[in-house]
């Protein structure tokens, strides 16, 4: 089974000092046999989070955490089938009286073209897209 961590569990298990192969141990505990993935808009996320920092310390720590990240995942782009899923799920919600943030439709999104399941802390907003499978840890 695929699993596409969504930024939320990334940057909760960061937040807490955790490390990637801490969180990827907990992940496997939870989902044995998944093998997780990021979606390339994580990347953008926790780039963006990083050069937020507050401190230097703090930027220092996330850095190791995205290097990790970006080093040790395998990370899906945006391509053309995942991009035109997306508009067509936007414009579905949009008619429907429904939104969700870009960054989440994004992901979720890049997802689907392959059948994988999204893992995150923010089950509410991925359960809107359809043929989503939705997990939490």
């Amino acid at each position: 089974m695929g699993l596409i961590l969504d930024t939320s569990i990334l940057i909760a298990r960061e937040r807490r000092g955790e490390s990637l192969a801490q969180l990827l141990h907990r992940v496997r505990m939870a989902y044995p046999g998944a093998q997780a993935a990021i979606s390339a808009i994580t990347l953008v996320e926790l780039d963006h989070g990083l050069y937020r920092a507050r401190s230097e310390q703090d930027r220092a720590k996330r850095k190791i955490f995205t290097d990790d990240v970006a080093t040790d995942l395998v990370c899906y782009p945006l391509d053309r089938d995942a991009a035109r899923i997306a508009g067509r799920v936007e414009g579905q919600l949009a008619a429907a009286g429904f939104a969700i943030g870009l960054a989440d439709l994004l992901i979720g999104c890049t997802a689907l073209p392959s059948g994988d399941s999204i893992l995150t802390h923010n089950p509410r907003h991925f359960a809107l897209i359809p043929n989503l499978t939705v997990l939490t840890l």
